[in-house]
């Protein structure tokens, strides 16, 4: 399914630009010169990208008329900014990128080139269940290699591997599911791999009996993980506002979770002793603590993040905790500087994400 996006303004220099980075990217453009016009646009039509010039003075407007439509309300909303005043505002009714005018090719291209990345991600219609299960691999001259299970859907998985794989390459897997006796034994094609070792792949060829495995376990596992799983299978007018923590990054939903591996401090509520830990993907809502000692759900934590541009402090709470593994964190986001850093830090991921793959 193609990609399209919506542009809202009347600046025929930044519609060139937008318009020309997005074709360049593969992403088809509808474009309205003020938001009157787009608002019937928006409640009747699905776009994965809808960019608002915030000095039109209905762009707030338009931008709490998608969120609360159910054809766009997981679309990302890009605004026109002319100064940082009006950010937080942007942010707080919903907006996921900002691009400073002037719009030049050069100020827009990498801002939209993750909002590129989030948008694939967000088109992957298949629920994905996070787990961690050993597997044994085969792919080119390589026999019976371990590898962890990270996340599991019907047309797929991603692994953790202690070896990189040949680009390409055909898998053979062989594994046993949570709860299940029987052994699971399929082929798939590797699609993406990063540097910390994590594999995406596609099934090729599945038994019958492994697929029907497959089917049964994820629809188990699906109801009965956390209540935002559940929100996940249910249809998209009944879902707006459900944010799911232990989904993968690759299933539909609010906020797009993105693979990463960022060193964290976090604490627990009261304390001040750090914990040092990982973050294994991240949302604008939440993100997974790797950790062998994660602390109990509904525990109250603070977590800091520090990379070269930026420290990042921002609480939350425990939703989910597996023990020797981690615990799934939703974000308590108390300001709107919070929510802005915790978005550019979710963008720099996608970024990284698109250069890797």
């Amino acid at each position: 399914m193609a990609l399209k996006s919506l542009i809202v303004c009347t600046d025929t220099k930044a519609l060139q630009v937008l318009r020309q980075i997005f074709e360049d990217l593969g992403v088809g453009v509808a474009h309205c010169e003020h938001s009157s016009l787009a608002t019937t646009r928006v409640a009747t039509s699905s776009f994965d990208a809808i960019v608002i010039d915030a000095a039109d003075p209905q762009g707030l407007q338009l931008i709490s008329t998608a969120r609360h439509s159910s054809e766009n309300h997981t679309s990302l909303i890009v605004a026109l900014v002319d100064t940082r005043e009006q950010v937080r505002e942007l942010f707080a009714q919903g907006a996921n990128f900002v691009l400073y005018k002037p719009i030049t090719p050069e100020r827009a291209a990498s801002s939209l080139r993750a909002a590129r990345g989030m948008m694939r991600r967000e088109k992957r219609g298949k629920l994905r269940i996070r787990l961690h299960a050993q597997a044994t691999i085969a792919y080119a001259n390589a026999e019976n290699v371990p590898a962890t299970l990270l996340d599991l859907s019907e047309d797929g998985l991603a692994i953790q591997s202690e070896r990189r794989l040949p680009q390409r390459c055909k898998v053979y897997f062989q594994f046993s599911l949570p709860g299940q006796k029987s052994v699971v034994r399929l082929s798939g094609e590797v699609v993406w791999q990063d540097t910390s070792g994590r594999v995406g792949i596609r099934f090729a060829d599945v038994p019958q009996a492994s697929r029907r495995a497959l089917i049964d376990w994820i629809k188990s596992q699906a109801f009965e993980q956390t209540p935002s799983l559940k929100a996940a299978a249910l249809p998209a007018k009944n879902r707006s506002t459900a944010v799911g923590l232990l989904d993968s990054p690759s299933n539909r939903r609010v906020q797009s979770r993105h693979a990463c591996r960022l060193g964290a401090d976090v604490f627990r509520q009261g304390s001040a002793v750090p914990n040092r830990c990982v973050l294994s993907d991240i949302s604008a809502g939440g993100c997974y603590v790797e950790t062998t000692e994660p602390f109990p759900a509904g525990a109250a934590v603070e977590i800091i993040v520090r990379t070269l541009a930026m420290k990042l402090r921002v609480q939350g709470i425990v939703q989910v905790a597996h023990p020797g593994f981690g615990m799934g964190v939703k974000f308590t986001l108390k300001t709107a500087e919070q929510r802005e850093q915790v978005e550019q830090l979710v963008a720099c991921q996608v970024s990284e994400e698109d250069i890797r793959v």
